[in-house]
């Protein structure tokens, strides 16, 4: 695969952001604005849909039937990758690659300013596509869009004062996640993604995504407020 020297970013979206309890009009609308003008500017991008809330739901109803391995319940989740990857890719026309994409090793080779894709096999989160995806083109940072604002030192959801960290290492953010992926983990950026990374000595960027004015700075390489994951570069 030939590298696409013009690609702008790889984004890893959310899919709770998409649609943490149906989709969420305003917020789509506004990321579809910002990465519109920033193709018009000749930027490219590559954004990856997380499953979010929608794979959660229907793990746990599956769950609630019957006895289910964990290789179905990641296929479950790959589908509502798939099925918000459909719904974004919807949203920019003509400036969208006609597919989405599936398998991260096989980036098609296009003019078109926008790639969308969503999960590919069990075993991780799209995360670790991003990742993939990104080595495929040449492209050292991901941006990863989240429902939180930091990487913090341990559980903010669990522990009130957890210190929020502007940076950490790839080994000592390792250190605060689970060594395994198990379906419906929620981690800022996963374990199989985050060994990826390190070994292709990437970074990644935490951005609340509420906050587009934060992953328009990490865009065009501007200092943003979140945390950055990997070598801090001047």
């Amino acid at each position: 695969m030939k590298k696409q020297q013009n690609i702008g970013a790889v984004i890893s979206l959310g899919g709770s952001l998409i649609a943490p309890d149906g989709v969420d009009i305003s917020f789509v609308r506004s990321f579809r604005n910002l990465v519109i003008n920033r193709v018009r500017k000749g930027g490219r991008f590559v954004i990856i849909t997380g499953g979010g809330k929608l794979n959660r739901r229907y793990n746990e109803w599956a769950g609630e039937i019957a006895r289910v391995s964990s290789v179905d319940l990641d296929w479950i989740g790959i589908a509502a990758t798939k099925l918000h990857a459909q719904f974004i890719r919807s949203l920019f026309g003509k400036l969208a690659f006609p597919n989405i994409i599936d398998d991260p090793t096989q980036v098609p080779a296009t003019r078109l300013p926008i790639i969308v894709g969503g999960g590919f096999k069990p075993g991780c989160s799209t995360d670790c596509d991003a990742v993939i995806i990104a080595k495929q083109l040449g492209i050292r940072t991901i941006v990863n869009l989240t429902d939180t604002k930091f990487v913090y030192d341990r559980d903010p959801k669990k522990f009130p004062n957890a210190k929020p960290l502007q940076h950490v290492s790839w080994p000592a953010y390792r250190k605060l996640i689970p060594k395994k992926w198990t379906p419906r983990l929620s981690t800022p950026f996963d374990p199989l993604a985050s060994r990826l990374a390190e070994k292709y000595q990437m970074r990644v960027c935490i951005i609340k995504g509420h906050d587009l004015a934060q992953l328009n700075k990490a865009i065009v390489g501007r200092p943003f407020e979140g945390t950055l994951i990997g070598i801090r570069t001047a």
